[in-house]
């Protein structure tokens, strides 16, 4: 499935006309997107249903006679996976950004300028392929119309430009980690069972679903202290399922942590106290 590039910017016109957008005859200004900046430089972590925003910043140069309004004329920041021309999918600014002028020459007006691209796991990631690293690039688009259908003609066309090569990002899946320790109290020396489960974020179908195969460390803490240190470190089964056992040797909190892949995002569950007697 694949979003029309900057669908936010034109979704508003094309559900006015219903008609698909012509090629614009006009001459597409060069635009000089650079130093884009993605979330900071970190991985875009995604769940099922929480909408993530995204901040993005760049360097934007642009010919002194274009001017970005963003009611007819749009510049951006885009993440595709795939090629430019045919991408897998899209990923696109909320195109309200936020610019302050800090060059000018007498043909050029350089801006730097700061946006959000806000992602929606429900509309805007369908597979997990989208768990990957994203491509960014710039993108331009002026719509002029004319929908005023009182002398029964109507207009509409766009022009529409996207600029590859401004960098990487990856889209990682949400994890979920849980932990508890039993019996509860438990006596000195004897033996406490510690159970987890560890899921991820499955887009397609909008639930969290196991995480089989993964390393996950058992951390303890000490009543009164402020660290944990792991204890050993634990594989997960089938449906994601964590357990092992450990010595009952004084108070304090249990954990697991999971580290993440190249695909899912970290993950820490809360500490479960045992009391020890």
């Amino acid at each position: 499935m694949r979003k029309l590039a900057i669908g936010v910017a034109l979704s508003g016109a094309l559900a006015l006309t219903g008609l698909a957008a012509p090629l614009a005859q006009a001459a597409t200004p060069a635009l000089v997107f650079s130093g884009v900046t993605v979330n900071k430089g970190k991985a875009i972590v995604v769940g099922t249903t929480a909408k993530v925003k995204v901040p993005v910043t760049y360097t934007l140069t642009r010919p002194s006679d274009v001017t970005i309004d963003n009611k007819k004329t749009f510049a951006g920041i885009m993440l595709y996976r795939g090629s430019l021309a045919n991408s897998d999918n899209e990923l696109d600014s909320d195109l309200t950004p936020a610019c302050t002028t800090t060059a000018t020459t007498d043909t050029t007006v350089t801006e730097s300028c700061s946006d959000t691209i806000t992602i929606d796991p429900g509309d805007s990631l369908y597979e997990a392929a989208d768990a990957t690293t994203w491509n960014v690039a710039g993108v331009y688009a002026h719509v002029d119309s004319d929908l005023d259908d009182s002398d029964e003609q109507i207009s509409y066309s766009t022009d529409f430009a996207a600029w590859g090569g401004k960098g990487k990002v990856k889209v990682q899946r949400a994890a979920k980690l849980t932990a508890d320790a039993s019996p509860e109290p438990v006596k000195k020396g004897k033996t406490i069972t510690v159970t987890g489960k560890l899921t991820r974020a499955d887009w397609e179908n909008e639930v969290y679903t196991g995480y089989v195969s993964q390393p996950a460390k058992l951390q303890f803490r000490a009543k009164g202290a402020s660290t944990y240190t792991t204890v050993k470190t634990v594989t997960t089964v089938k449906g994601g399922a964590l357990k092992t056992t450990v010595k009952a040797a004084k108070d304090g909190y249990f954990r697991y942590v999971f580290a993440g892949t190249a695909t899912t995002g970290a993950a820490t569950a809360a500490g479960d106290y045992v009391d020890v007697q």
